[in-house]
């Protein structure tokens, strides 16, 4: 059997999981249903098995670090990872990846699934694999256990006789009503479509080829002018960008004379909602999942969650509470849809809180605004060991650093002194600073801005460890 390859599709927003997942810290990599990232998750449920070989990552340039970094905390350090110029959908990010897998059989995952069997996952693999050795490009399709009116459906055809448990697909369509699902349910030759296949590089290539031919040619342009950068492969900007932003479904699957499909009930969800969240927790005798500094009395059938601060929820049923450091949702269950309409509002206001979290994340560590206001900012700064900062200077801020815990190597204009806790210094306007930690914990201080402009664009970066302009 050819090796698998696993490849990983870590794009996306999840915007129907703000105010958790927010454009610059997606759900993919939040650790929604555990203590583990999505990410994490989906690589974690193929450890051990055999035939698989290292991943391929892609993803897009904001999210590189921290996909990075929660790949090496599962003590994954050689993998690929892909980043995209610009978000073009599924068809090219899997043509892209196809270019880079050779002689392998491609398992395409999206990174925020959820799936509880993993010995049925397992075994659908297995069997997709002799479908795909064969040249068909497999998908997967998810035994319905309800009309479901939120997902895809695949319409499985005649059994493939070289390939037990595989069945061609007859057609996919798209999400149903409520008379249309509940036919296709009794149907029982209707499948959940899963967005997960398996299936030779050069095979799904030649397809596309069919197709998409224009995709291919800017695809393989930008594949063979990729450079890299630290440890990411970057895709060239503009033939990639030039792309038709398209699904591998309506791009090859929904065409193909190859489609093939394999049904399984592995307890999958995609997450796309928190009621999604919700049924795929474990709930306490009262249909609840709590998480973090959370407080009910004669709450039924709700998700309460707490990031930062305690939330005390009391004589409500059927209620979504998530709660973070800057702002708090509240809907009814049966509205978890309609937070898109949260998002799409605060993109109309040219507000923040759809993209950043008051933490932000950076390679180096992240940083928290506590406080802010006419011509100040106070923030929390997280340098972890043996990291630093950029040599860089700001036009309209002066900065104070107090050192809370641990070490801080500082140089300001040329100068250079090493400060420990409770110790401080002062970063006048236009002078060139760098921040680093050179011991083995974690850095801790605290930043006063004060200036005319506080914005995170007044920065001129003249060195940086991670590539970044």
């Amino acid at each position: 059997m050819l090796k698998i390859v696993p490849v990983i599709l870590s794009g996306g927003s999840g915007t129907r999981l703000w105010p958790l997942s927010r454009a610059a810290l997606p759900k993919q990599l939040l650790p929604l249903v555990s203590d583990k990232s999505m990410l994490q998750e989906t690589l974690n449920r193929l450890s051990g098995w055999a035939n698989i070989a290292k991943p391929v990552v892609v993803c897009g340039n904001d999210h590189r670090f921290l996909v990075a970094e929660q790949l090496r905390a599962l003590g994954i350090e050689s993998a690929e990872i892909i980043l995209e110029p610009i978000g073009r959908n599924t068809a090219p990010a899997i043509a892209a990846a196809a270019m880079t897998v050779e002689d392998s059989l491609m398992l395409v995952l999206p990174a925020d699934h959820v799936i509880t069997d993993i010995k049925a996952f397992e075994q659908a693999v297995a069997k997709a694999a002799v479908a795909a050795e064969q040249g068909m490009l497999v998908t997967f399709g998810i035994q319905p256990s309800g009309p479901e009116t939120g997902y895809g459906y695949i319409q499985s055809g005649s059994a493939i006789e070289t390939a037990s448990g595989s069945f061609k697909v007859n057609r996919f369509v798209e999400k149903p009503d409520l008379k249309t699902a509940q036919q296709y349910l009794s149907s029982g030759d209707y499948f959940w479509n899963s967005g997960m296949f398996l299936f030779k590089p050069s095979v799904y290539l030649a397809e596309l080829s069919k197709y998409q031919p224009e995709m291919v040619e800017q695809v393989k342009q930008s594949f063979e002018n990729r450079y890299k950068d630290l440890d990411f492969c970057r895709l060239e900007e503009k033939s990639f960008s030039a792309c038709l932003s398209e699904s591998i479904d309506y791009a090859v699957m929904e065409k193909t004379a190859l489609a093939a499909v394999v049904p399984v009930d592995m307890g999958w969800n995609d997450v796309g909602s928190w009621t999604a969240l919700l049924e795929v927790q474990d709930k306490d005798s009262n249909g609840n999942v709590l998480r973090g500094d959370v407080y009910v009395n004669d709450v039924t059938d709700s998700l309460i969650r707490s990031e930062s601060r305690l939330v005390a929820v009391i004589g409500v049923d059927n209620l979504l509470v998530v709660e973070t450091s800057d702002a708090i949702l509240i809907a009814h269950k049966d509205r978890a849809q309609d937070v898109k309409k949260v998002v799409d509002h605060l993109k109309a206001a040219k507000r923040k809180e759809h993209e950043l979290h008051a933490k932000a994340y950076r390679p180096w560590g992240w940083y928290e605004g506590i406080d802010a206001g006419e011509r100040f900012q106070v923030k929390r700064i997280m340098v972890k060991p043996g990291h630093s900062l950029s040599l860089q200077m700001h036009h309209h801020r002066a900065e104070h650093w107090v050192v809370v815990s641990g070490s801080a190597m500082i140089t300001v204009d040329g100068n250079t002194k090493l400060f420990s806790e409770n110790e401080s210094t002062y970063i006048p306007i236009g002078s060139t600073h760098r921040l680093e930690n050179p011991g083995k914990l974690p850095l801790h201080l605290i930043e006063v801005q004060s200036g005319s402009y506080l914005g995170e664009d007044d920065i001129v970066r003249f060195q940086d460890t991670y590539g970044r302009s």
